[in-house]
């Protein structure tokens, strides 16, 4: 089921976000004893993580975290790298965490580094995904046109212009040509996986994409899309996210 949440900025949207995760998360602990989380990184989440270190009462140590994604080829001592992103966002900032799966986007060879982390994932049904929507729509780094059909839980992918755009555009690197061409990804069909997931898409250069993913057809030229089909999906916006969405 669908729901949609609209705050009025980024702000309250971390807020809402992160009290929300905090309860599903602290749920799984009681019930299960464990916890598993994939957590996501790029501009639209950086309120949502400032605001989930300081929920109370979460026992960490009881929490295993995947991310989604992660360039092929970047050290980790890159700005623009997610491994650095979550360890100086999350990881430092929140008590000792049971297990931590990094994508090594820095491995020899990024077949084997899919299928590492793929029998990895596979033991850990995940409780709780946070994804965001990327300008041209793209689900973790599935860009247009997405592989909704693979079982594999991890992918090598080609990143398209848009999406490498989009990376400049948000500062994360100097200029288009030092933006990588390829990346580690979960699959879509992975991230369907997971028994609950939070959607944070705030800032209003996401508009067109929100409109389209939440209320055109699913298909795979609009790869979030994909989220209305999820049991338990919820979308987080702000009024500039939600500004083109008349639902």
């Amino acid at each position: 089921m669908m729901k949609i949440n609209i705050e009025n900025d980024k702000f309250e949207l971390g807020k809402t976000a992160s009290k929300f995760a905090a309860k599903k998360i602290r749920n799984a602990i009681e019930k299960n004893h464990r916890a598993n989380i994939i957590l996501a990184t790029g501009k639209s989440q950086f309120e949502t993580l400032e605001q989930l270190v300081k929920e109370p009462d979460i026992n960490w140590g009881k929490v295993s975290m995947f991310h989604l994604d992660e360039y092929i080829g970047l050290p980790e001592t890159a700005n623009a790298s997610f491994r650095r992103y979550l360890r100086e966002r999350f990881i430092e900032k929140v008590d000792q965490l049971f297990e931590i799966h990094l994508i090594n986007g820095e491995a020899a060879n990024p077949e084997k580094e899919c299928k590492r982390l793929g029998s990895l994932i596979q033991k850990h049904p995940i409780d709780l995904a946070f994804v965001g929507i990327g300008e041209n729509g793209h689900l973790a780094f599935n860009d247009p046109p997405a592989d909704f059909d693979t079982e594999d839980p991890y992918l090598v992918v080609d990143l398209d212009e848009d999406c490498r755009k989009q990376q400049l555009g948000e500062g994360w690197f100097n200029h288009l040509e030092d933006v990588p061409r390829q990346a580690i990804s979960m699959s879509i069909q992975q991230i369907l996986k997971s028994k609950s997931i939070i959607c944070a898409v705030p800032d209003s250069r996401k508009a067109q994409a929100v409109k389209d993913c939440l209320t055109l057809p699913i298909n795979n030229l609009r790869p979030a899309s994909i989220l209305q089909k999820h049991t338990d999906c919820t979308f987080l916006l702000d009024k500039s996210s939600a500004s083109l969405w008349n639902g």
